[in-house]
């Protein structure tokens, strides 16, 4: 008996002594949890329940030069209701004119909304949607409301904000103005100039605590955030939206009629560099066309005959050829290896100058030209091309730049047919923009500017960046050389393969471009393009067109297909959008011409009846005075009048009309 009774006692010691150890050992966790891993558990709590959200700075607007939005970010909201936290009195009381108001704003009936309201209260939901995407003037009627004006908890209002981009142009230029993307595993994409300019637009993200409540769903603890986002910079751009209007309209039709496959358009201020206008249209399986991708600055391909103006450069730099020199086009068919280089013109020009070659745009004189003055040193025409910078990326903010390639003698692939063909702007690549730049610094007396996409950045009104005009290359050639093949590209358009837009009512000079693509596919495809610049005397913008793959039936020429495009452009930027600084100065400078002018305009006033004396006037001040009069004025050329087809005294009639010759 003393023996079992001893187990017994000892059993009891042992889970006794388990129990004070196992106490123990809970009081040291306890201990631990408390002292030692207290912060970092009580923070994963707190992650649970509590929890800083994001919010999403306004990035800042993006402008044209004019001031016309290109981009800016909306607030826009979305309302929820908290059924649990507004009390029966609140409740009651406000449910009926809370119902009617939503109501008259949403659309929906008042019994709608009240039967869902008390649905909600009834199953304990606290994150009840009400409306979605609402803009700031109806966020803040909705905020007005019965029962929401109370606010967070008394009214239960739950008020989440995001942003919305916005492009007031629409789908016209969207490849320019482009945009920024952040994917789930948080890699950007950037295009365009919202990519380029990103570091500017986008602001610094504000912070707001939520609660978790029921099914995972998170509820602001406040109205207040616990950091307020910053937004971000504004960006004034470098592009006019009259003209993108005008550029992009304008290429549209042309890709419409010829069914091509897409297309570009760039337009740049000439002593700048400034971006005025991008277009880019690639058609649709439905044979509709939008902004597909950006060729202008990506797409790389051979640009034909617009090459030849960087040939004829090189030539005259080197002095291998002059304008005057006589060359024989051999009844449009010259041999190199056995293979051909065909003029366009069925049985040539026959012997033809330097200059002529270029207007015509003669193939077999091209190739005459370069081969012949370059076989002994073909590295020596390269080099050239190189020093001009054809070799190089412009450097451009807006990513994706094509690469150039301008073949080496010292390449692996280098063979006879390299030089000739390169002549005439076969087995090099450049993209359009690339092969405008140079056509920018011809028209700018050599002088080659960096295209530029932006003017300022400014926080609201205040100035934090100014962008100025970069110099590339002050001399790409000599002013001797410039002037010379100015002379050609003028005469290009009044005479030789664009004379089809030739006018006189402005002055265009260019070149004509044609060049075949996708040799295995017949029939043959081509690229057609023209560059080039007006007005001819006194560059004010150069302009490039390219066309890809025009329907051959259609027609396929630079000429015919895209030169057209330029002139609308140049047309419409001349009467549409007038040119500001075509004249120097609205002013007249000469006292004498002032006494006249506003003696004749105070006589005239009275009467109305004879043609002034505008000789020596600025054209703009004359245009103006015989508008007054109710005259339909024309002019040609630019400056001050040098001639009126209306003598002075004569009688004038209504609707009659002037035309003034300026120099």
């Amino acid at each position: 008996m003393a023996t079992t009774e001893k187990n017994i006692l000892n059993r009891l010691y042992f889970v006794a002594g388990c129990l004070f150890l196992f106490a123990l050992a809970v009081g040291v966790k306890l201990l631990n949890i408390q002292f030692v891993h207290g912060e970092h558990y009580k923070s994963l709590a707190e992650e649970r329940t509590l929890r800083n959200f994001k919010i999403p700075a306004n990035r800042g607007n993006l402008y044209d030069v004019n001031g016309n939005l290109l981009a800016t970010s909306v607030p826009k909201y979305d309302i929820r209701f908290d059924a649990v936290t507004v009390s029966d009195k609140n409740f009651e009381e406000n449910i009926g004119p809370l119902s009617q108001k939503l109501s008259k704003m949403l659309g929906r009936t008042p019994t709608y909304y009240s039967q869902k309201l008390r649905t909600a209260r009834a199953n304990g939901q606290r994150y009840v949607l009400i409306a979605k995407n609402l803009g700031y003037s109806d966020y803040m009627k909705i905020k007005s409301f019965p029962m929401f004006n109370l606010g967070t908890y008394k009214g239960g209002m739950i008020t989440e904000q995001s942003t919305v981009r916005e492009h007031p142009l629409g789908k016209m230029g969207e490849r320019t103005v482009g945009y920024e993307r952040r994917d789930e595993n948080g890699y950007f994409t950037r295009v365009g100039l919202e990519g380029a300019f990103s570091n500017y637009l986008r602001g610094t993200d504000g912070r707001r605590l939520k609660q978790k409540i029921a099914k995972g769903q998170w509820k602001p603890i406040s109205d207040n955030n616990e950091m307020e986002p910053k937004d971000g910079l504004d960006v004034i751009s470098t592009i006019d939206v009259n003209i993108q209007d005008i550029a992009h309209h304008s290429l549209l039709r042309q890709l419409e009629y010829f069914e091509a496959d897409h297309g570009t358009v760039i337009v740049m201020e000439t002593k700048t560099g400034e971006i005025k206008a991008v277009s880019n249209l690639g058609r649709t399986a439905e044979g509709t066309y939008f902004e597909k991708r950006n060729y202008a600055v990506y797409e790389a391909h051979e640009p034909g005959s617009t090459f030849k103006l960087m040939a004829m450069v090189a030539a005259l730099e080197d002095k291998v050829i002059d304008t005057s020199d006589v060359l024989d086009t051999e009844k449009g068919v010259v041999r190199y290896y056995g293979r051909p280089v065909r003029d366009s013109h069925h049985g040539g020009y026959g012997k033809i100058s330097a200059a002529k070659a270029f207007e015509v745009s003669s193939n077999t004189a091209f190739t005459k030209m370069i081969t012949e003055g370059y076989k002994n040193n073909p590295s020596k025409f390269v080099d050239r091309l190189y020093s001009m910078g054809l070799n190089q990326k412009i450097g451009l903010e807006i990513k994706g730049e094509g690469s150039p390639r301008i073949p080496h003698p010292q390449d692996k692939d280098w063979n006879g047919l390299s030089l000739p063909w390169m002549a005439f702007g076969y087995g090099v690549s450049l993209t359009p923009l690339q092969t405008l730049t140079f056509y920018n610094a011809i028209a700018n007396d050599g002088e080659m500017v960096k295209p530029r996409f932006i003017r300022a950045v400014k926080d609201r009104d205040k100035p934090v960046i100014t962008m100025d005009k970069k110099v590339m290359n002050p001399s790409i050639c000599s002013p001797e050389t410039a002037a010379k093949v100015r002379e050609m590209m003028k005469n290009t358009v009044e005479r030789g393969t664009a004379a089809n837009i030739y006018t006189e009512n402005f002055s265009m000079a260019g070149k004509t471009g044609t060049c075949q693509t996708e040799y295995w596919i017949e029939p043959g495809r081509y690229i057609a393009s023209f560059a080039g610049y007006f007005p001819a005397e006194d560059p004010k913008y150069s302009c490039i067109v390219v066309i890809h793959k025009p329907n051959r039936r259609k027609g396929y020429y630079g000429n015919i297909v895209a030169a057209p495009v330029f002139k609308d452009i140049a047309r419409k930027i001349y009467t549409d959008t007038p040119i500001t600084e075509e004249l120097e100065g609205l002013e007249v400078e000469d006292e004498k011409v002032q006494s006249n002018y506003e003696a004749y305009y105070a006589k005239l006033e009275n009467e109305k009846l004879l043609m002034p004396d505008v000789t020596g006037m600025p054209a703009m001040d004359a245009v103006s005075l015989l508008e007054n009069l109710g005259l339909e004025v024309k002019i040609h050329g630019n400056g001050k009048v040098k001639r009126q087809s209306v003598s002075a005294g004569q009688k004038l009639n209504n609707n009659q009309t002037i035309k003034l010759e300026l120099s």
